[in-house]
């Protein structure tokens, strides 16, 4: 007796390749249900492939540092530049050689879902990680450019372990370590991708809370960036100290 269309996908859901003698066999069974589930498995096997084809290409710069003798190599980047609130977060992270989460790849390309469980995929599997956190007085008293590197230098500093390398996302740091500035690194570098993950995630879960301080602000939903919801608040409620207040259009309010 044939099994069910339902055991059949339940049991696929364990087949890992197209080259499993199990997928083999019932993709020769002609029922039509059973061929739907076919073409949705053969899907994901696509899917997956191309996820692999992308994190073996991200990479790059790691295995080429990997054959030259490195150890440690952390990804460096930050997030926070922009807004009109709350501290500019950047993180340096150490992963394994082996590691491996196909997706990973820029913060802001990931749904929040998402980030969420690569955050803990990575804090989980790291080497090491370092936070850094600048908040708004220092940004105002340095400007946000320099506030970024210190966030950036803090996070370095902050790690257990001491890297052989540094992989930056677009920026050159006054720190003693081999290091290289890469251009929309956190889209090309798994390594400035964990980074990318754990520094925005962080920094959102801190403009939560202040979202939770500060309810009429919206804090939790535009995370400190100039939103008509956000322009109107500071109008009607006022300049919260977690304001920038170098940053238009706040500085004209104070000035």
């Amino acid at each position: 007796m044939k099994k069910s269309i339902k055991e059949i996908k339940e049991e696929l859901k364990q087949v890992r390749s197209p080259e499993d003698a199990l997928f083999k066999a019932y993709a020769q069974d002609e029922r039509k249900g059973v061929q739907q589930v076919i073409i949705q498995k053969q899907r994901q096997f696509e899917a997956a492939e191309r996820l692999k084809k992308q994190f073996d290409e991200m990479m790059a710069y790691e295995n080429e540092l990997y054959s030259q003798g490195a150890t440690y190599i952390a990804g460096v980047d930050e997030v926070g530049r922009g807004p009109l609130a709350g501290p500019v977060v950047a993180a340096a992270v150490i992963l394994p050689p082996d590691f491996f989460l196909p997706g990973l790849t820029d913060s802001k390309k990931l749904s929040e879902a998402k980030r969420e469980a690569f955050y803990e995929e990575i804090c989980k599997n790291a080497v090491a990680i370092g936070i850094g956190i600048i908040g708004a007085e220092v940004i105002d008293s340095i400007n946000i450019y320099e506030a970024t590197k210190k966030a950036m230098t803090e996070a370095i500093e902050l790690l257990a372990v001491q890297p052989d390398e540094l992989l930056i996302d677009a920026m050159k740091l006054p720190v003693p370590i081999s290091q290289q500035s890469i251009i929309k690194g956190d889209a090309t570098s798994i390594s400035i991708a964990a980074s990318s993950v754990i520094a925005k995630v962080t920094r959102d879960r801190m403009m939560k809370e202040l979202g939770e301080r500060y309810p009429a602000y919206g804090f939790e939903k535009h995370m400190g960036y100039g939103t008509k919801q956000h322009l109107e608040a500071i109008e009607k409620y006022g300049i919260l100290p977690e304001h920038r207040r170098s940053f238009a259009p706040i500085k004209n309010q104070v000035n």
